[in-house]
């Protein structure tokens, strides 16, 4: 099979697994957004990603001992940006809900996220991604037009849901200026990848690691900026609020685990996307991660009756802004295939 394809569908599993990666949320008994933060901001952002490098990479020391200071600064500058994107959308959930939450990060952070990488070159195989004005350009630049809208939609019916008295008046707001921010800031976990990993790579299989070992340990080094944010941000609400007992609760522990196991999984199947999907990958392996990480929130808020009592105009504008989406990222897998 072409491997092209089999980029793709790691890149749409990437994307899926995110999406799912709030829905333990909502069978939590007692956690508060700063226990669960804490302990998936450990265990997905530390734990599990040094633990796959440090079995999957041999002679690990001494291959990261290759590469030079300036890649993992870089690294780290764009992962500590995500790191602070990820608790406003944590504080977005709380707000707003997963499917507005998600719907309005994708809808800002898209364009950034698909057309950047094809101004500015990424590091390795993306240095060689076409340029904006190509051909291919334009058709990215035309289909992010189209998921752009397709979130206005889903803004405008968050909108219209607030004034069916769903949710409390001003929430809404203060909750769209924190998604807006969130939604710039959290590229920075794709460009991490995107713009550190050539040189990274190419140590890290020079040491005997394989492609999926070598990028588990490119996440392990690249996220620790993220980690900081992600860690002091709820452990300060914790001894603030003096509720970090509330730890124990060994049901919503494990809920929380399950999160952290989604996002590992997410991590790995869009380093393994990107770098399959070839020069492109950087662009259109975002696009696609973005677009169904929207589509499966979607369904989360759907299934767990964030949408149930709301007007059937809100309902249908949120039903023909999922249609568009989905128009546009199968377009973007078609873009690929060509």
């Amino acid at each position: 099979m072409d491997t092209s394809l089999i980029g793709t569908g790691l890149a749409v599993t990437a994307g899926i697994a995110v999406g799912l990666f709030a829905a333990p949320i909502k069978c939590m008994k007692k956690y508060r957004f700063e226990h669960w933060a804490f302990i998936n901001a450990i265990a997905a952002l530390i734990v599990l990603p040094w633990g796959l490098a440090i079995t999957l990479c041999p002679r690990l020391a001494d291959a990261l001992g290759q590469v030079p200071m300036a890649a993992y600064l870089k690294a780290n500058l764009w992962s500590l940006a995500w790191g602070a994107a990820n608790v406003l959308c944590g504080l977005c959930l709380v707000r707003i809900g997963v499917s507005l939450t998600m719907g309005l990060l994708t809808g800002v952070g898209l364009p950034v996220g698909i057309l950047l990488p094809m101004v500015l070159k990424g590091s390795g195989q993306f240095a060689t991604a076409p340029s904006l004005f190509s051909p291919t350009g334009f058709a990215l630049l035309a289909l992010t037009l189209v998921l752009v809208s397709s979130v206005a939609l889903m803004a405008i019916a968050g909108f219209e849901r607030e004034k069916n008295g769903l949710m409390t008046q001003g929430f809404f707001r203060g909750g769209l200026l924190m998604a807006i921010a969130a939604g710039f800031l959290q590229v920075g976990l794709s460009f991490a990848f995107v713009y550190s990993q050539g040189p990274l790579m190419e140590a890290l299989k020079a040491g005997g690691a394989g492609e999926s070992g070598a990028i588990a340990a490119v996440w392990a080094v690249t996220l620790p900026g993220g980690a900081l944010v992600n860690v002091l941000f709820p452990l300060s609400l914790m001894i603030s609020r003096q509720n970090a007992k509330t730890l124990l609760y060994l049901k919503d522990f494990f809920l929380t685990l399950a999160m952290s196991l989604l996002f590992v999984t997410c991590l790995l199947c869009m380093g393994n996307g990107m770098r399959m999907m070839g020069a492109l990958g950087a662009s259109l392996g975002f696009g696609l991660y973005q677009g169904f990480q929207t589509l499966s929130s979607q369904a989360v808020g759907v299934i767990s009756g964030e949408w149930k009592g709301a007007a059937v105009r809100t309902k249908v504008l949120m039903l023909s802004a999922v249609i568009l989406m989905l128009a546009a990222v199968s377009a973007m897998a078609f873009v690929q295939a060509r």
